[in-house]
């Protein structure tokens, strides 16, 4: 009955998909930064209009390109909007059976207040979650400083909370258990984050924040983060490659830390995380999480995934490791439409009937 249940929840985990991040793989096969298409400089959230025009009139098959179809995320000259929405059509192999599902759906803001400080919000009315946070352009070669609550800047930052480098099978009805790292579609911190761009392509930011759940101080053992990003461009080739270092309370102390590396070229893109960690499956235990993504544009509006994810929840015991190996397809049809239909292999030992189907439905603006 447990094991039923056990696979049964990664089943149900395998269809929860964040939308508040950015896909870095458009940002490693453009040679462009998180900022040149988002308001906040980590990416996610808000497109500003660069990312906005992007998603409207570049990604797409077929979009409305001509000058009389006129549209804007703008109210007002300092005041934007956008939405995410997300729905899916699953099967699931283990139960034979199908179900319609709600994912997310995020309504953004922003405000400028002037030329270099911006107001960022975002509420997810289907999980309830919200981010909030102002950001000032004060530093040093256009560096900023967020303050307020926002996910911190770890990692590979890839819109599926699914891989164990972010929030893994989170919804382990048999154990209530972690299995993957802690950034979850639920998981913000309230707190304080600076970025300093060392040059034009690296960018080093720390953060210092509390995550509510666990820790309803500042001031009392709060999360640290830090993360050095390069993404230089060698002619026609962009490259990323960093690490990052996290010390969490989840509720245990844990600490976690590993690097990334990425390339793009012309339609093909590769990204990799690898990370480290203490305490963050269950305390006394050492854990590795990795994923591996590449994707290939077959032609304008269509791209191919392949996407491996590993978690080793514990490097002392053998055989526990579980794998996700997700093949599928994204297809942007229309401006600010996207439709992914995937197959998803869940690899464990012993072997069970545990794969499953999806076809995502993805409305934004």
């Amino acid at each position: 009955m447990k094991k039923n249940i056990f696979f049964f929840s990664l089943m149900i985990a395998a269809i929860f998909i964040s939308t508040a991040f950015s896909l870095p793989r458009f940002a490693v096969r453009l040679g462009d930064k998180c900022i040149d298409c988002h308001y906040n400089p980590t990416g996610g959230i808000m497109r500003n209009e660069d990312g906005w025009n992007f998603g409207k009139n570049i990604m797409s098959a077929i979009t409305p390109r001509d000058q009389d179809f006129v549209t804007t995320p703008k109210i007002g000259d300092n005041i934007s909007f956008g939405l995410d929405y997300r729905t899916q059509f699953l099967y699931s192999e283990q139960k034979s059976r199908t179900d319609f599902q709600q994912m997310t759906g995020s309504i953004y803001t922003n405000i400028g207040l002037a030329k270099n400080i911006n107001l960022l919000g975002r509420y997810d009315f289907i999980t309830q979650v919200w981010e909030a946070y102002g950001i000032a352009h004060i530093l040093p070669n256009n560096g900023y400083i967020k303050a307020g609550s926002f996910v911190p800047n770890y990692g590979i930052r890839i819109d599926d909370h699914t891989a164990y480098t972010r929030g893994g099978d989170m919804f382990l009805l048999s154990t209530g258990g972690r299995q993957g790292l802690i950034y979850s579609p639920y998981y913000t911190e309230v707190g304080i984050e600076a970025g300093l761009y060392i040059s034009d392509w690296a960018l080093l930011t720390a953060s210092a924040g509390s995550n509510l759940v666990h820790n309803s101080t500042l001031s009392k053992d709060p999360t640290y983060t830090s993360r050095l990003e390069l993404f230089p461009k060698i002619g026609k080739v962009g490259l990323l490659f960093g690490g990052s270092y996290a010390a969490a309370k989840i509720p245990q102390t844990a600490d976690f830390y590993g690097g990334f590396a990425g390339l793009g070229y012309n339609r093909l893109s590769l990204l990799a995380e690898f990370d480290l960690g203490n305490n963050v499956i269950a305390i006394g235990t050492k854990s590795n999480f990795a994923m591996a993504e590449a994707a290939y544009v077959i032609t304008m509006g269509l791209e191919a995934v392949l996407r491996y994810d590993r978690i080793d929840p514990n490097t002392d015991v053998e055989s526990d490791e579980i794998q996700h190996v997700i093949v599928g397809l994204e297809w942007f049809p229309y401006a600010f439409v996207e439709i992914r239909p995937q197959y998803r292999f869940i690899i464990e030992d012993p072997s069970q009937k545990n794969n499953s189907a999806v076809l995502q439905f993805h409305f934004w603006y």
